[in-house]
């Protein structure tokens, strides 16, 4: 059988190629690397505390994330957030996956593996410390 890895090569390429990840890997903004941020929080916020109910990670990056807002928001005059409809639509499908660990755990996989993967090459092109890319252990040794 073929892992994780292997199975969503061609997604993972597929997202590479988006607007938003050149920009983000290519210098992005003060202003639209906060407004990611903000639109990042509450999903990951979400997310991680459904995913405490069931024990199923320890991996915690919605506080980290916050952090990243407000050391960026400090460097701003005058900034309002835009936060985008997929905010709400994610909100509402994790309402209804909340009680099912198996499908949590998909979603934990992509974003968290995500972050202490690719998030470590993001975090040297955005704006700010990248507390969000920051981890209290070895980023192989939490990926195993």
């Amino acid at each position: 059988m073929n892992n994780l890895k292997e199975l969503t090569w061609e997604h993972h390429k597929n997202a590479e190629r988006q607007d938003f990840v050149k920009e983000l890997m290519g210098g992005i903004s003060v202003e639209r690397y906060c407004d990611f941020l903000h639109n990042q929080h509450p999903q990951y916020n979400l997310l991680e505390n459904f995913a405490k109910l069931h024990s199923l990670t320890d991996i915690i990056i919605a506080p980290k994330i916050h952090q990243d807002i407000l050391e960026l928001e400090s460097k701003l005059i005058d900034y309002v957030p835009t936060i985008y409809p997929v905010v709400d639509k994610y909100a509402n499908h994790l309402l209804t996956i909340k009680d099912d660990p198996k499908k949590l755990m998909a979603h934990i996989y992509v974003r968290h593996m995500g972050d202490l993967s690719g998030g470590q090459m993001i975090a040297k092109r955005t704006p700010g410390l990248g507390s969000m890319y920051q981890f209290d252990q070895d980023v192989n040794h939490i990926k195993e």
